[in-house]
């Protein structure tokens, strides 16, 4: 297992992370999963003995049911010097302060997840999603508090805009306060727009990136084939409609080039996918879930895949997003004065 340099940070994590939204199955969370304490200790010590050093959990998956199983698997102690990583900014109860990034909510919502993971510090306290009704001010001083008070030890951010973050960072700055040290992004073959501002600020600003729901809900996994129903038990058999699909004919054609490459490797269409995540030098760690030992398994093999470059021309020859204004302007006007972050979304773009 490779190790990689969390962001700005002296942090090292595993290029892939124990994802465990299917822990619990309660409420919504129930169409990804509902393993118990048994069931996903067996998939956690697994993970760890291949090398995984980082949960990612979240205090809304299963209305923190998620976050118990972890603290009962862990048993306050911590395994191997394995990390937990969690988020909150979701509705957690009734009350008009039991959602959002506001101080209240906040240092209220850590503490509770404290108690849950059975634990005295979270090791990446991350913001779940942006938060336009509280002063992003307030939020960055509830987080640097947390750290502060030693109840967290890195903060992070997910699903927000190139602008949010780089408001974010313009506010620790000026306040000196702790900065983010990593994006937890939505990021695959079928769906790169992340690619258009989240990839370059992470470049431009030394930010990790964490990749969730890496096979877009199983679509990339190869069990889905153009012009079938979705298999029984997949989550959208299920019901569960993210990420939307916006060109059905492109991911078809996606899939079926995973498959023909992955059948050429003698491999899964899933772990070619992964494969190409991992590839991504721009990408820290690619968060993995499942419901059995065979995901997990059959995931955890792509971390040791090196695709070819003639195998990633192929991925991105049926992937590669078109360039939006004032991208194709970039190229065609700005092509001799581009840094490295403008050129990790338009180098595939140049002529050779």
């Amino acid at each position: 297992m490779e190790y990689r340099s969390l962001g700005y940070s002296g942090l090292k994590v595993s290029a892939l992370t124990i994802g465990t939204m299917t822990f619990g199955g309660v409420g919504w969370a129930k169409k990804t999963g509902d393993l118990g304490v048994h069931e996903a200790t067996r998939l956690v010590d697994l993970c760890l003995d291949a090398g995984v050093n980082l949960i990612d959990t979240a205090d809304v998956y299963s209305a923190g049911v998620s976050e118990e199983i972890i603290g009962e698997i862990l048993g306050g102690k911590r395994k191997n010097g394995v990390l937990v990583a969690t988020k909150a900014r979701f509705r957690m109860g009734e009350g008009p302060n039991d959602v959002g990034s506001s101080r209240q909510h906040l240092i209220a919502a850590c503490e509770a997840s404290l108690k849950r993971l059975k634990t005295d510090v979270i090791d990446l306290y991350q913001l779940h999603e942006w938060d336009g009704h509280t002063p992003l001010e307030e939020t960055m001083e509830a987080l640097d508090t947390l750290v502060r008070q030693g109840k967290v030890r890195y903060i992070g951010c997910s699903n927000f805009s190139g602008w949010h973050i780089m408001k974010a960072l313009g506010i620790s700055k000026e306040d000196r306060r702790q900065r983010f040290v990593s994006q937890q992004i939505h990021y695959t073959l079928e769906a790169r727009e992340a690619e258009y501002e989240l990839l370059p600020v992470s470049v431009d600003q030394g930010l990790g990136v964490l990749v969730w729901s890496p096979l877009a809900g199983g679509l990339l996994s190869g069990k889905h084939r153009r012009n079938q129903a979705a298999p029984e038990g997949s989550r959208q058999f299920a019901g569960w409609k993210e990420p939307p699909i916006r060109d059905e004919g492109r991911l078809w054609t996606i899939v079926e080039t995973l498959i023909e490459i992955a059948e050429d490797r003698g491999v899964s269409a899933a772990q070619i996918a992964l494969a190409w995540l991992i590839g991504r030098k721009v990408v820290t760690s690619v968060i993995v879930g499942g419901r059995t030992e065979s995901q997990f398994n059959d995931n955890l093999a792509a971390a040791d895949l090196v695709l070819t470059s003639q195998e990633r021309a192929r991925l991105d020859a049926v992937s590669l997003p078109p360039l939006l204004y004032p991208y194709w302007h970039q190229r065609n006007e700005a092509k001799d004065r581009l840094s490295p972050a403008d050129l990790e979304l338009i180098s595939p773009h140049l002529k050779p």
